[in-house]
């Protein structure tokens, strides 16, 4: 066995790494609500990957929501970490009615061609033994003024993962803009 990355890999099979992901879909923005459905249980884990900003016309950032199986009751929490060059953050949250991404979401009047950057792993996904937990990297940055975060979350299911909702989790009325991107991959075990 040799080292890649830090991880040790059978010598027999060099792109194992590579060949773990599969696209499930993709998805480009422009609606309130971007949503994977029938999502197969034929993988270990999920991982999303997304380039946002929003349409509103104020100044700022918004954070992001998601939500699994389209559940919006108070079954979520999350546990969040941000620096951004000049002060770190932390926070906490229970009884959630989706999963929080914060500050990621770049407004429209915002830098222009400036985009929030995530990837979310659900751990587990299809496991009906124990609830989901994520972890979410993300960043945004803003010529100076950016962020960089770490997330963790729990979903209070044991249900199988089958969809992902995501939308601006402080303006559900504001739209995804146009050229923002989402992509779903399915992580073999």
């Amino acid at each position: 066995m040799s080292p890649i990355l830090g991880i040790y890999a059978s010598s027999a099979s060099p792109n194992a790494l590579a060949n773990s992901y599969e696209s499930i879909a993709t998805s480009a923005g422009g609606s309130a609500t971007i949503t994977f459905s029938s999502i197969p249980s034929t993988y270990t884990h999920l991982q999303l990957r997304a380039l946002v900003r929003v349409t509103s016309g104020t100044s700022g950032t918004d954070n992001l929501g998601f939500r699994l199986n389209s559940d919006s009751g108070s079954n979520y929490a999350y546990h969040y970490l941000s620096g951004t060059g000049a002060s770190a953050t932390a926070s906490s949250g229970t009884s959630q009615t989706g999963m929080l991404v914060r500050d990621m979401i770049p407004r429209n009047s915002f830098t222009a061609n400036v985009y929030g950057v995530l990837v979310i792993d659900i751990l587990d996904y299809k496991d009906t033994n124990k609830y989901k937990t994520t972890r979410t990297l993300s960043g945004m940055d803003g010529n100076g003024s950016g962020t960089v975060a770490l997330n963790s979350g729990l979903w209070q299911s044991t249900s199988a993962v089958t969809s992902i909702s995501l939308y601006d989790f402080d303006n559900t009325g504001y739209s995804f803009s146009s050229d923002s991107s989402f992509a779903l991959y399915g992580i073999k075990g």
